[in-house]
């Protein structure tokens, strides 16, 4: 990285960036430059041609650097930053003992507190776009919108549709469907924000709700989110109500289809790889939360060979992509390379697509972000290379999944626009939000019915 680079450098949204490598669809290419322009790349291609056709534009040289597309978490839970180290520890089925009871604390003014923090960690760990899974809070989220906006980070924003608690209703199905209706209105043209409907699970919605609410998505154009297949004793609850696994069960209800986004899937039977192949739906492989409080790892790699959509998510576990890239390749190395004696599972560019220009097409925004390319909005990331860790180098794609750190990151930019410089906001004030968090994360957790089942690994914190 060239060192007497500023963030002021970067403030000119109309001149020619120059780097060292640029991150295509295709692989990482040197000798290359890009042009934003109005928030999208203008131009894409060779330096020395686009050095010719805008002579008249300034060039930023960035030796050392890499310009790659920011990265895409398929799966998030913003509302839950406040009790991330709260799980550490903890059985499987989380969301009962500890997400529920703390997310049905959150007002309006806490929901976007902690959405706001989870995009700041979400933007310094190099992910221009997160995909929310829709919060339990009963406040809106608007204020989830709010947030994510003034962070600056692209937010696909599920609004959960569950019409069932057991054998209970919630709600009219009507006002659920009118609400649902509302939602993917009022955020159909917004820059940033990309309206979805979830369902927490699908054992927490009717299947007329299952149907209708993954129809609305298809012919909006939007995604539909939801959760299967995760833990074994949700699929055993599923065969019991319904002798059906939770994938075959949304197949049967027709939900799903290739706005069908399902976070998990680790535990599926091949007749279910099949129903997702033929169906056209999406996968969040989400290894992070595989190792921390999952029962199987989802195997991606078979998927993406079968053609089923892949993306990678944290689920709100840690948002640094770099790591996640890391966790995403070993966990098919542990779980199913070794024992089948495939020492490159997939190989580090796959890695590197699932994060980036898959994770896009598996929440519906292809059209929009994922990769450097004329027309897609400029969601990148400038990588500095000049460190011990990327030299000497050989095979870059292997190297960001294997060797690369989230402290390399220097600039990131959302919509041309840039958000952080050397990992903190350059238009708002970061360390002021986190000391609001300091004191309203503690309130809400003190007044949460949580049920930890362990306690905590020191004796400093806040007893649940």
């Amino acid at each position: 990285m060239n060192h007497a680079l500023t963030a002021a450098d970067l403030a000119n949204g109309h001149q020619l960036l120059m780097p060292e490598w640029l991150l295509l669809k295709d692989g990482p290419v040197r000798g290359h430059a890009v042009l934003a322009k109005q928030g999208k790349f203008a131009a894409v291609g060779p330096a020395a041609e686009l050095r010719a056709h805008y002579p008249h534009l300034p060039a930023l040289d960035l030796p050392q650097t890499l310009l790659m597309p920011g990265m895409v978490d398929t799966h998030n839970h913003l509302t839950q930053a406040y009790g991330k180290s709260l799980v550490f520890g903890e059985p499987s089925e989380i969301f009962r003992r500890i997400w529920v009871p703390l997310e049905g604390q959150l007002d309006h003014h806490h929901v976007y507190l902690s959405s706001k923090l989870a995009a700041l960690e979400a933007l310094r760990g190099g992910f221009t776009t997160v995909a929310d899974a829709g919060t339990r809070s009963a406040a809106s989220v608007d204020a989830i919108a709010r947030a994510t906006t003034e962070a600056g980070v692209r937010c696909v924003l599920g609004l959960i549709c569950n019409d069932l608690n057991g054998s209970a209703a919630l709600a009219e199905p009507g006002e659920i469907i009118g609400r649902a209706a509302r939602h993917l209105a009022q955020w159909e043209s917004h820059a940033l924000v990309h309206p979805s409907l979830a369902v927490s699970i699908p054992e927490a919605a009717s299947d007329s709700m299952l149907a209708q609410v993954s129809g609305m998505c298809a012919e909006a154009g939007r995604v539909f989110q939801t959760h299967a297949n995760e833990h074994l004793v949700a699929v055993e609850r599923s065969l019991v109500q319904r002798k059906l696994r939770p994938i075959e069960h949304l197949h049967k209800v027709g939900a799903l289809g290739p706005q069908a986004l399902l976070a998990h899937a680790t535990l599926v039977t091949p007749g279910e790889l099949k129903m997702l192949a033929d169906t056209g739906a999406a996968v969040s492989y989400n290894p992070v939360a595989s190792a921390w409080k999952g029962n199987a790892v989802a195997p991606a790699e078979l998927m993406n060979t079968f053609g089923i959509r892949v993306g990678l998510g944290t689920d709100g576990t840690r948002s640094d992509a770099f790591r996640l890239l890391d966790y995403a390749e070993s966990a098919q190395r542990f779980a199913y390379g070794m024992a089948a004696g495939d020492s490159s599972c997939g190989g580090g560019a796959a890695w590197l697509e699932h994060a980036t220009w898959r994770g896009a097409d598996a929440l519906g925004l292809q059209h929009v972000t994922g990769e450097i390319a004329v027309g897609k909005d400029a969601d990148f990331l400038l990588v500095d290379l000049d460190v011990p860790e990327m030299q000497p180098s050989w095979d870059i794609s292997w190297e960001l999944v294997r060797l690369a750190n989230r402290d390399q990151i220097q600039a990131v930019f959302v919509a041309g626009k840039l958000r952080l410089w050397q990992g903190w906001p350059v238009d708002w004030d970061a360390k002021a939000l986190m000391r609001d968090i300091s004191g309203a994360a503690r309130t809400a957790v003190a007044a949460a019915p949580i049920q930890k089942i362990h306690g905590f690994a020191s004796a400093r914190g806040v007893q649940p």
